[in-house]
C-alpha cells in the first residue's frame, strides 16, 4: 500500500514501513489518550487500521485455502449431511479468528454456533453466519462442486467454483480472515463481536430461534448496535446496493395422493386406466391453477394482500434516487431474460420486485421421470411452492391464507407442509449500522445505492421484530453467483479493478468495524 499519514508525510526513507507504522502508532497512542482512555488524535486509529489492512494481503493464501477447505464440507440439512461434522467445524473457524467464547448450541433440529470476541470496546456488532448450504448434481457442475477449484471466468477473474462459494462461504471466510488480520497484526478489533450461526438456513430456519433465544445468546444480541450478514454485494459492474430490508419467505409442499383425496389409485397403475380412475397429478395442477390469477403472476388467495403496507413516502424517494443508477441491459443479460412481466417499464418493474408479494413454483414431482417414457398414471403428485412476502405479512398468517383458500375451493385434502419461513425485515436509513456500512463503502471509493428492499430473503426478522428490534443489514464487497446452482463462484482475483477480490472483500469488514467504531 502506499496510504500516507493525514499529514502527506511518507514513511521516512530506509526504514521498514510496517516497523515505522507499528512504532508511530504506539507513540501516538501514548501521547494521544486524554482521561479514560479517549484518544485525542484522530489519525492514531487511521494508522492502526493500515496495520491490520497489511496483514490481508500476506494471508492470502491462508485466506484462499480456509474457503477451500470448508468447501470440502458440505453441510445440507435437507440431506441430514454433516451433521454434527458441520457445527463442530464452524466452531473451530470461530476459535480459529479469535473468538474466545465458542458454543455449540442444541435445537430440536441442526445445532447452531454462538460466539463472542471481547476487545473491550464500547461498540459491539452482532455477525450472522449459516454454515449449510444447498444440495447438488456433480452431473451438472463443470468443475467437481466439493473440490474448490480455482479457474479463468472471462471478463470476471480467476475464481473458485464449488457449493456454498458465494452462499456464503466466501464472505464468511472474508469477515473471518478480517478477524485473523487484526491478531497477526497484534490488535484488537475496534468494536466487539457476536456471532451467531445456523445449520438449517437453507431449509427456512425452522429452529434458529432456539439459538439466537438462548438467554446468554440474547443478552450478548442486546448489547449490539445491529447484525449484518456477510455477502459479496457487487455487481460485475462494481456497483453496491445497501438494502434497508428483505422480504420473507414461506416455503412449503404441497401434496395430492389418491389415498388422501379418495379418488384416483393409491399406488401407480397403468395410463390406460385414466378412461375411468382420477387422476392426482391433474388434482394438484387444478388446485395450482386457483392460486394465481389468468394473468399467471398475481396471487388468487383470498385476503393475500391484505396485511401487504403500500411503500412508504421515503421508501418511494430511495426507490426513485435509486431507479436511474440501476442498468437495465446488464440485469437482462445477467438473469437471461428479454422482459419484464407484463412487458412493464424497467422502472414499473422494479417497484413490483420491491413491493409486491408472490407465489412461486419451485418444482412439480409426480410420476415418471426418467429417460424415455412410462405409461402410468401416478397416484401421488407434489409441487414445491415459495411465497415471498413484504410488511406486514407474516409466513404463519399467510400460510393460514394458503391452507383456507384450498379447502374454500374444493382442495382440502392436498397436504399442505411449511418447510420452513421467516418474515420480512426493515431497518432505518438513519441507524448507526446503516450509516456504517454507507461509511465503509465510501472509503473504498464506491458510492452505494439505498435500496428499500431485497426481493430475497434470510432470516434477519428473528433480529429485526420484537423482542430485539435490532437494525439487520447485508454487507460485503466482493462477488460471486451461481448461488443454488451448478458452477457456483466467488471471486478470489478480479479482472475488473472496480470489483474486489477475496482480499478487497476482507478489507471491507476491516474497514466496516473501524466505521462502526466511530459512528
Amino acid at each position: 500500500m502506499d496510504s500516507k499519514f493525514e499529514s502527506g508525510t511518507p514513511s521516512p526513507a530506509g526504514v521498514n514501513r510496517r516497523e515505522f507504522l507499528h512504532g508511530a502508532m504506539t507513540g501516538a497512542a501514548v501521547l494521544a489518550m486524554g482521561k479514560d482512555g479517549i484518544p485525542l488524535i484522530p489519525f492514531s486509529r487511521a494508522i492502526e487500521q493500515d496495520i491490520v489492512v497489511a496483514q490481508i494481503a500476506a494471508q492470502h493464501d491462508a485466506t484462499v485455502r480456509m474457503l477451500r477447505e470448508w468447501i470440502a464440507l458440505p453441510s445440507i440439512a435437507a440431506e441430514n449431511l454433516n451433521y454434527p461434522q458441520g457445527p463442530e467445524y464452524m466452531a473451530r473457524l470461530a476459535r480459529d479468528a479469535g473468538f474466545e467464547h465458542v458454543q455449540l448450541v442444541p435445537t430440536t433440529g441442526k445445532a447452531g454456533v454462538f460466539a463472542t470476541l471481547d476487545a473491550g470496546a464500547p461498540t459491539t456488532l452482532a455477525v450472522y453466519f449459516m454454515y449449510d448450504v444447498k444440495q447438488f448434481d456433480p452431473r451438472e457442475w463443470s468443475s467437481p462442486p466439493l473440490e474448490g477449484r480455482i479457474v479463468d471466468r472471462p471478463g470476471v477473474g480467476k475464481v473458485m467454483i464449488g457449493r456454498g462459494a458465494t452462499n456464503t462461504k466466501g464472505p464468511q471466510v472474508a469477515f473471518l480472515a478480517a478477524l485473523r488480520a487484526f491478531r497477526a497484526a497484534g490488535r484488537k478489533p475496534p468494536v466487539n463481536i457476536v456471532l451467531v450461526c445456523e445449520g438449517e438456513e437453507e431449509i427456512g430456519s425452522p429452529n434458529f430461534s432456539q439459538v439466537v433465544f438462548k438467554p446468554e445468546v440474547e443478552a450478548a444480541l442486546r448489547r449490539s448496535v445491529g447484525i449484518i450478514i456477510p455477502l459479496g454485494s457487487q455487481g460485475l459492474d462494481g456497483t453496491v446496493e445497501v438494502n434497508l430490508g428483505a422480504k420473507g419467505i414461506c416455503e412449503l409442499e404441497l401434496v395430492a395422493t389418491g389415498e388422501k383425496w379418495g379418488r384416483g389409485p393409491r399406488l401407480d397403475v397403468h395410463s390406460s386406466l385414466a378412461a375411468h380412475i382420477d387422476s392426482p397429478a391433474w388434482h394438484l395442477v387444478q388446485a395450482l391453477n386457483t392460486l394465481i390469477e389468468p394473468d399467471g403472476h398475481t396471487p388468487a388467495v383470498e385476503g393475500f394482500f391484505d396485511k401487504v403496507r403500500p411503500l412508504s413516502t421515503d421508501q418511494r424517494r430511495i426507490l426513485e434516487a435509486a431507479i436511474p443508477r440501476k442498468n437495465e441491459e446488464a440485469t437482462k443479460k445477467a438473469l437471461g431474460v428479454q422482459r419484464w412481466i407484463a412487458d412493464e417499464p424497467w422502472a414499473r418493474s422494479l417497484e413490483r420486485l420491491v413491493s409486491q408479494p408472490t407465489i412461486n413454483i419451485e418444482g412439480l414431482v409426480g410420476g415418471y421421470t426418467g429417460p424415455g417414457g412410462k405409461t402410468i398414471l401416478p397416484h401421488r403428485a407434489v409441487a414445491k411452492i415459495d411465497m415471498r412476502l413484504v410488511p406486514d405479512m407474516t409466513a404463519k398468517g399467510t400460510l393460514a391464507l394458503l391452507e383456507r383458500h384450498l379447502q374454500q375451493r374444493g382442495f382440502g385434502d392436498i397436504e399442505v407442509n411449511m418447510t420452513g419461513g421467516y418474515d420480512p425485515t426493515e431497518t432505518p436509513a438513519d441507524s448507526r449500522l446503516v450509516k456504517g456500512m454507507l461509511a465503509a463503502y465510501r472509503k473504498a471509493g464506491i458510492d452505494p445505492i439505498l435500496w428499500p428492499r431485497l426481493a430475497g430473503s434470510w432470516p434477519g426478522s428473528t433480529f429485526t421484530s420484537a423482542p430485539l428490534n435490532l437494525p439487520a443489514g447485508i454487507f460485503g464487497l466482493g462477488h460471486g453467483g451461481g448461488a443454488h446452482a451448478p458452477d457456483e463462484y466467488f471471486v478470489i482475483e478480479s479482472a475488473n479493478p472496480k470489483v474486489s477480490g477475496i482480499d478487497g472483500a476482507t478489507r471491507s469488514y476491516v474497514d466496516l468495524l473501524y466505521a462502526l467504531a466511530s459512528a
